[in-house]
Parts: structure tokens; C-alpha cells; sequence
């Protein structure tokens, strides 16, 4: 007898595979033409999207040239946790925070929301595209469609991304049905989300790799024995893309 949520997630991921590849591929060559390019990258996404942000910075086997876009509003660890709800959905808060990230042309950002229809990620792509930066967008299409927008522009985030992953999820992100329950359990977005934004870091070290015989900027685990001494050589090497504290 099968786990019925692994079993979904293991359907959700071939899907993505099969239906996302060629734009996860893409969206890989993109990030490594960047890294060459010396261009920097960012992501954001806004509540528990914003997970993936984490995810993807200072991690051991992760690009060290990914710079995350935090805002404190739209942070998990606010208090009341309404809060993020309220703040992701105020006209202006994304234009405000993106204006502060010093967006450059030729850059990359990353931008994930499932729903995509609150306006703190529409004013981030838009605005980051106003300033020549190429956006990626992941979200769930079937349930973004289905929705309305939340911006006065009634445009939603896939409008404004040059790539746009979806992550096969069901509308409402969560996939277990319950007896007698109207709300489902256990969401996917979270884990076909790392599926796939590790599946596009992967895809373009292996191209940085074949295109350059200098230090490929993968973190080592601080954890390993001269890690700390290999992160640092690479953090002095691409000094000019890493945009956060080290």
C-alpha cells in the first residue's frame, strides 16, 4: 500500500519533466549566459512562496550567485501571520520593494507565487522588466487562470514573465481529499517548486561548467572539512553578483 501524497508527488513531478522541461532547460541556459555575463540573479516570492528563496541561497550545492529579495511583510515569521495575507495584496508594496533591489539590464529574477494574482509579485516582474531584466516565473497555471486579479491592472504574474514554469499542482495547491471535509490536505507547490528550481540550478552549473574552466559557483557544505575556506575563494570570485551579507 502506497503513500497516497508521495504517490502524487512522484505523478506531479514526471509531469513536470514531461510538460516543463523544455522551459526549465531555457530557463537554465538563460541563468548560465547571466553568470558568464557576470549579470546578477534574484528571486522573491511572498509568503509561503517565498520559501523557495530560501531555498535557493547559501545552500550547500546551490549557486552563489542567487540573491534572494526579502521583504519583511510578506515573511512567514510576521506577527499577526495575517499580516502577509493583507500586505501581499496592497497596491504599491511590490513596486516599493522592487524599486529598492537595484535591478540592472541583462539581470535575472525569479518570482514565484502559485496563485499568481496578488499584487506585491505582479508589481516585482513588472517592474523588474521595465528595467530590462529577464523574469521566470513558476506558479500553477490551471489555478492562476481560474482566478481573478487582484491588481488594478488585472493582469496576473505569468502575464509578465519572458518564461513561465507551472508546476501541475491543483487549484487550491493542496491534493489529498478528506471524508467528509470540504478543504483538501497536504500542498505540493513547496516541493515540485525546489523540484524545479533545482532542476534549472543544476542544468545551468553543468552548462557553466562546459563553458569555463574557472571556479563554477557552486557552494561546498560549510560542513565538510575546507568548506569554509572553498565559499570564501568563490564569494571574493563573483563579489560583484552577491548582493546579500556574507
Amino acid at each position: 500500500m502506497g503513500i497516497e501524497y508521495i504517490d502524487k508527488i512522484v505523478k506531479l513531478i514526471k509531469e513536470v519533466e514531461t510538460h516543463e522541461g523544455k522551459n526549465i532547460l531555457e530557463a537554465a541556459s538563460k541563468i548560465c549566459k547571466a553568470t558568464l555575463d557576470n549579470k546578477s540573479i534574484y528571486i522573491f516570492g511572498a509568503s509561503h512562496a517565498g520559501i523557495l528563496s530560501q531555498e535557493a541561497f547559501y545552500r550547500a550545492g546551490g549557486l552563489i550567485n542567487i540573491n534572494p529579495i526579502f521583504a519583511p511583510e510578506v515573511s512567514v515569521d510576521r506577527s499577526p501571520i495575517t499580516l502577509t495575507s493583507r500586505m501581499e495584496r496592497l497596491v504599491g508594496y511590490g513596486e516599493t520593494i522592487a524599486e529598492s533591489v537595484g535591478f540592472e539590464e541583462g539581470d535575472i529574477l525569479i518570482v514565484h507565487s502559485v496563485s499568481g494574482r496578488n499584487p506585491v509579485t505582479i508589481e516585482m516582474a513588472n517592474t523588474a522588466k521595465l528595467k530590462g531584466v529577464y523574469v521566470i516565473g513558476i506558479t500553477n497555471m490551471s489555478y492562476s487562470e481560474k482566478v481573478t486579479s487582484r491588481h488594478p491592472s488585472g493582469k496576473k504574474m505569468y502575464d509578465l514573465c519572458d518564461i513561465v514554469i507551472d508546476n501541475h499542482g491543483e487549484i487550491g495547491d493542496a491534493c489529498i481529499s478528506l471524508e467528509n471535509a470540504p478543504q483538501k490536505v497536504a500542498p505540493t507547490s513547496t516541493v515540485i517548486g525546489a523540484t524545479i528550481l533545482n532542476s534549472i540550478f543544476s542544468e545551468a552549473a553543468k552548462l557553466v561548467s562546459e563553458e569555463t574552466d574557472e571556479m563554477i559557483p557552486v557552494f561546498a557544505s560549510a560542513n565538510m572539512d575546507h568548506g569554509d575556506e572553498f565559499n570564501k575563494k568563490l564569494v571574493d570570485k563573483y563579489k560583484k553578483v552577491i548582493h546579500y551579507k556574507y
